[in-house]
């Protein structure tokens, strides 16, 4: 695949600075949307035959970038064909109150290179390069943790876990603590979170529980590129799921799927940018000479990841540039 990877920088930064402006203002729709409106804007103007694999919004009837959906100015055939999955702003809630770690996500393929994973719930173990292949998402959390802290060359009492706050976590909660190890509780955004787990000095050991499948996908294509694993099981809410599912080309669903088996692509870009700050990026920042971006970006061919700091000048005779 040709390298996208500045190009999916621009997009996501483009986001992130247009969802940015409604941070606080108490509205995720608005934050939503115009983070979807930015990164539609963006992809339309890429050299590509784009297609939405993975989108956002079904659930909560946000506006979206919509499975389907064709993007790029190549439509009608002859350029470069990928498959595109986005979160165009993971963690509405947080933008809207200003909490952190909201980031904007992308990240793209060749065809046929991301599970098209339905819109439901998906169980989730994710660790670092250390620890992969020394977990199991049916083994009890007390064996993942002694096997992530020996991995580690740590106590598991030195162990931070990331897990959403949600009720259906209660039992697992109360499991990790009774291990030993230590908990950070986050109200959304286990997809930075999981990728916070395999980036050393991040203070983020695992990520556990159940989240969104759309988003272990997102998660599964940086960890492709990143060394990390994760481990996710689609979770069945009743019958009319799992037919969606078997109509999807889903037959096991009770299968646990790999980083390579969500994300199998030879050629996976993934970018994301800080809209509010977090363990992983800064937020954006605007000051009188422009807008301050933090982004990373990773291509598995060639494997490389960057971490890029931008700044979005403002158009003025007397702007400067400022050495950080």
């Amino acid at each position: 695949m040709f390298d996208l990877s500045l190009e999916m920088l621009r997009v996501v930064e483009d986001a992130a600075v247009a969802s940015a402006r409604t941070m606080g203002m108490g509205d995720p729709n608005a934050s939503d949307q115009a983070a979807v409106e930015s990164m539609r804007r963006c992809l339309d103007t890429l050299a590509i035959e784009g297609t939405i694999v993975i989108g956002e919004g079904e659930r909560d009837k946000a506006p979206m970038l919509y499975i389907g959906e064709r993007v790029g100015t190549a439509t009608n055939g002859g350029a470069m064909t990928v498959d595109i999955a986005v979160d165009p702003l993971e963690g509405t809630n947080l933008c809207a109150t200003g909490g952190a770690g909201a980031i904007t996500v992308l990240t793209a393929s060749e065809r046929g290179g991301l599970l098209h994973a339905p819109d439901c719930y998906m169980e989730k173990l994710v660790v670092g390069p250390a620890a992969k292949g020394a977990v199991d998402l049916d083994a009890p959390v007390k064996q993942n943790l002694k096997n992530i802290a020996r991995r580690l060359g740590r106590g598991v009492d030195d162990l931070v876990v990331v897990v959403l706050d949600r009720p259906r976590h209660a039992k697992l909660i109360a499991d990790i603590r009774e291990a030993g190890a230590r908990i950070r509780l986050i109200s959304d955004g286990d997809l930075s979170a999981g990728i916070a787990a395999s980036v050393a000095g991040t203070g983020v050991h695992a990520v556990m529980g159940s989240g969104g499948a759309p988003e272990g996908v997102l998660t599964a294509a940086a960890l492709r590129c990143l060394n990390g694993e994760i481990q996710g099981r689609l979770v069945v809410k009743d019958d009319a799921q799992k037919e969606r599912m078997q109509a999807m080309g889903i037959t096991d669903v009770n299968r646990i799927y790999t980083a390579s088996e969500l994300a199998p692509g030879r050629n996976l870009v993934f970018a994301a940018c800080g809209v509010t700050g977090g363990d992983l990026l800064q937020g954006v920042r605007f000051t009188g000479d422009g807008v301050h971006t933090q982004s990373i970006v990773m291509t598995s061919t060639p494997a490389r990841v960057r971490f890029v700091d931008t700044t979005h000048l403002e158009n003025k005779p007397d702007v400067k540039v400022r050495f950080r």
